[in-house]
């Protein structure tokens, strides 16, 4: 439903997007990530046509976005950042706008602004001044909007940007809702929101896409991706740190402290599983466990690892 090619962008000397390249089907949430400046919104702008490219092209639902605008642009919602309204507007009167640009009048107007007033949880604003409504009533309205003419492919430009915890999680209940019959781009910062609603992942840093994957395949890449939490007495022990780290295939033993108390991290080489043979190391040495549990891949290790200056780009290497 969405094909973007080789997408670049300059201002002046400043390579904003370099080389963007990747494909949205029907039924994918698609968490855009990357940290502040990585050309996230650049992209989004170039997608939709709001941003003429220096090079490449984006072909949504068969229209390519420079040679047919109008017609790929019926295919697309987008919230743009900071979901921009006109402030003495009302809900009501900005849909009915949006409507009428969209095509729609009388009756069929009417019955769409209260299906998406309905859907978005925005009945009971509808007619207070927009410029009067929490942050978070305004990005509904933005996504309401956005949503109004039925899109086939969504793009929300940071779509829980500044919501409380309650509105984060009524957002992503919206999202999930609707992705079966359309494709989804999420251009986010919050490894969090890729996490909740999101079943595939690109990273991108410095304008260039460095991995693609579920975001569980980018966790593995973490290095504790099957990790082994060890809690028992006597952690002070040497020998028993030791012991850990001269088991096979094991690359540190690391002191945790936290508020689940005192523990050892062991951490395998390549994020093989190694719980079986610290199992029966504890057995052999008649170690009292409190505790022994594998921890699964943290992205946000992956997240800084992948971005961090001079990273390349590679594939999502997957792991057991």
């Amino acid at each position: 439903m969405l094909e973007i090619r080789h997408l670049v962008k300059s201002f002046g000397s400043l390579l904003a997007v370099d080389d963007v390249s990747f494909t949205v089907s029907q039924g994918e949430v698609l968490g855009f990530l990357g940290p502040n400046g990585a050309g996230k919104s650049t992209t989004m702008k170039m997608i939709t046509g709001f941003l003429a490219p220096t090079a490449g092209t984006a072909v949504i639902c068969g229209h390519d976005i420079g040679a047919h605008p109008i017609a790929a642009k019926r295919h697309i919602g987008y919230l743009p950042e900071g979901a921009p309204a006109y402030p003495d507007m009302t809900p009501a009167d900005f849909l009915d706008f949006i409507a009428h640009i969209r095509g729609f009048a009388g009756s069929e107007a009417k019955r769409r602004i209260a299906r998406v007033a309905e859907m978005i949880r925005i009945a009971d604003v509808m007619h207070q001044p927009i410029e009067t409504l929490s942050k978070g009533y305004k990005r509904r309205v933005g996504v309401a909007q956005a949503l109004l003419h039925d899109p086939d492919v969504m793009i929300l430009d940071e779509p829980t940007d500044g919501l409380d915890p309650n509105q984060k999680y009524e957002m992503r209940k919206i999202i999930t809702a609707m992705r079966l019959q359309k494709a989804i781009i999420i251009s986010t910062h919050l490894l969090e929101e890729v996490e909740a609603v999101c079943n595939r992942a690109i990273i991108v840093a410095r304008g260039r896409v460095l991995a693609d994957g579920t975001p569980a395949e980018l966790a593995r890449r973490s290095r504790h991706h099957n990790a082994v939490r060890v809690s028992m007495a006597g952690l002070a022990d040497p020998n028993i740190r030791a012991d850990l780290a001269a088991l096979p295939g094991i690359a540190a033993v690391e002191q945790v402290s936290d508020p689940e108390g005192d523990a050892l991290l062991v951490l395998p080489r390549g994020g093989r599983p190694v719980i079986a043979e610290i199992a029966d190391l504890a057995r052999e040495r008649g170690w009292t466990l409190a505790g022994l549990r594998v921890e699964r891949g943290r992205l946000d290790d992956v997240f800084r690892e992948i971005t961090a200056a001079g990273a390349e780009p590679g594939p999502v290497a997957a792991a057991a």
